[in-house]
């Protein structure tokens, strides 16, 4: 397996198939599992108070949330030391597998730049075979560009998903794309049980089996459109 590493998204040639473009961190990649361990192993705490990492880090021993500028460094931290060692979240390297054989498939990251090789290798020793590329911001602007060369060659009407724990990613997903299927996936079950709700959610679900489901559907042309409630999405 390989996963190619991609400049931007000017780079990604589409194929004509319906487009699915997929966060990593909590969505293929267990993320809020392996971040509280490394806090832990540096005198710090991630206390689940609501769906942030800015003011639920506290230093073990204390009950104050540190500043967000030390909760940036210890993330970055956290990439440098551990990307190459996130487990990936269940169902998901199948469940990919198989929609890569009917949609043309991307991840579409904010690690840091620095990681993004690393992250890209990890991806691949796990089995991922999709395209990666390394975003900074929001997510809307390379989505916009995804699935603006996405519809030019498989036209107006041409499906886009887009898979993100997120919701200030999936809100400008939302903002940025014409029709775009917006899929929350948020894999811990007390952060998914957190994560605000975000208007124009088609699926909202913490079961890659559902989003295959709904997926398979939808590139086979039997889906309405209408929001999905997924029956394995409780925490």
């Amino acid at each position: 397996m390989s996963v190619r590493l991609l400049a931007d998204a000017g780079d990604h040639r589409p194929d004509g198939r319906p487009l699915l473009v997929v966060d990593v961190d909590e969505v293929v990649l267990a993320f809020v599992g392996p971040l509280a361990a490394f806090l832990e192993r540096h005198g710090h705490r991630l206390v689940p108070r609501s769906f942030a990492l800015t003011g639920n880090v506290t230093r073990i021993g204390g009950a104050d949330a540190i500043g967000a500028e030390e909760v940036k460094r210890l993330i970055a931290a956290f990439f440098e030391a551990e990307v190459e060692a996130q487990p990936p979240v269940a169902g998901a390297v199948a469940a990919l597998g198989r929609l890569g054989r009917i949609c043309d498939t991307l991840f579409l990251t904010n690690v840091p730049a620095a990681q993004a090789e690393r992250r890209a290798a990890r991806l691949a020793t796990l089995g991922f075979a999709a395209p990666l590329i390394a975003n900074d911001g929001a997510k809307g602007p390379a989505l916009a560009r995804l699935a603006a060369s996405a519809r030019a060659r498989g036209g107006a009407e041409l499906p886009i998903v887009f898979v993100d724990d997120g919701p200030t990613h999936l809100a400008s997903a939302r903002a940025a794309v014409a029709g775009v299927r917006l899929v929350q996936f948020v894999a811990d079950p007390v952060w998914f049980a957190m994560a605000p709700e975000v208007d124009g959610v088609w699926l909202r679900s913490r079961v890659w089996a559902e989003v295959e489901a709904a997926v398979d559907g939808l590139a086979a042309g039997d889906e309405d459109g209408g929001a999905i409630v997924a029956p394995g999405g409780a925490a």
